[in-house]
């Protein structure tokens, strides 16, 4: 069988992720694209336990879902490894897409391949950020602490990350998590630096990030565009809960927000489904009442 989707023997497409509705038309066909921290896993425990109902849904209907995040290729594979997920990823706030070799049957351009993936790169390279991100704290004469200034054992620390996970986020490629040090006071002067120099800074749960033109949002369309060449019309599903999932969800078809740990939810002026519950229970909440 070829692709992810596969065809059968006569050379008809067969899709387990939709398929017939009681009246035997074709059913609605969904792809969900989600954030990690503080959405599918828990902001301080890092679990995605609450959302298993969820999971096991999607995994029984074979919808493809799409991790998109800051977080660095190695602890995106470190994830999907432990969910037996194989669909395409977006890592690092959309700095580049990882698709595995032969899920798709339509052709698509990418830039490099790499193991197993073909990769789209929309993203600045990692070492042009650290450099940029030196001039701007010389020029604010503001210190700032990046994760290439830290230890896994420092990040594992400020963050909760377990020493393995924290090793895996300091693997970037294309997004340097930081963080103005002295209470954020600064913090405004590092930002406008940042954009005078051509680069882009998003807020996420716990640290900024400098990353080049990409956001998540442009990466989703991207791959999206992707999923409809090969699958015909799909339903696009965003899930997220702070600032730098704004682009996915102005991207997607049904954009969800969850609850932040303070029982809040991100201030947006896109009409979005607000989901009941905080990270990984809201995210289980909306997906089982949208895939019902």
């Amino acid at each position: 069988m070829k692709g992810r989707f596969g065809r059968a023997e006569a050379g008809i497409r067969t899709w387990s992720g939709g398929g017939k509705d009681q009246k035997g038309e074709e059913a609605l066909k969904y792809v969900v694209f989600t954030d990690m921290d503080g959405t599918l896993i828990d902001h301080h425990t890092y679990s995605y336990q609450a959302a298993r109902p969820a999971l096991e849904r999607i995994r029984e209907e074979e919808i493809p879902l799409v991790i998109c995040t800051s977080k660095t290729r190695a602890e995106i594979e470190k994830f999907r490894a432990e969910l037996g997920i194989s669909d395409p990823f977006i890592s690092e706030n959309g700095g580049a897409m990882f698709i595995p070799r032969g899920y798709f049957e339509v052709p698509f351009p990418s830039d490099k391949e790499l193991g197993e993936y073909l990769v789209i790169e929309q993203g600045t390279s990692y070492p042009i950020l650290r450099e940029v991100l030196r001039e701007v704290e010389r020029a604010t004469k503001t210190e700032i602490e990046g994760f290439g200034d830290m230890t896994a054992q420092k990040i594992s620390e400020d963050s909760g990350l377990d020493l393995v996970s924290a090793a895996l986020s300091k693997m970037r490629e294309y997004d340097e998590p930081f963080k103005v040090v002295g209470d954020g006071e600064g913090a405004e002067a590092v930002l406008e630096e940042i954009k005078k120099r051509g680069l882009s800074c998003t807020r996420g749960g716990r640290y900024y990030h400098i990353m080049g033109k990409n956001d998540k949002g442009r990466a989703v369309s991207t791959l999206s565009e992707i999923f409809r060449r090969e699958l015909g019309y799909v339903a696009t599903i965003g899930v997220g809960d702070s600032q730098n999932d704004l682009p996915m969800l102005e991207s997607v078809d049904l954009p969800v927000l969850v609850q932040k740990p303070d029982g809040t939810y991100e201030p947006v002026e896109l009409e979005v489904k607000r989901a009941e519950g905080v990270g990984p229970v809201g995210w289980n909440r909306a997906l089982m009442e949208i895939l019902r």
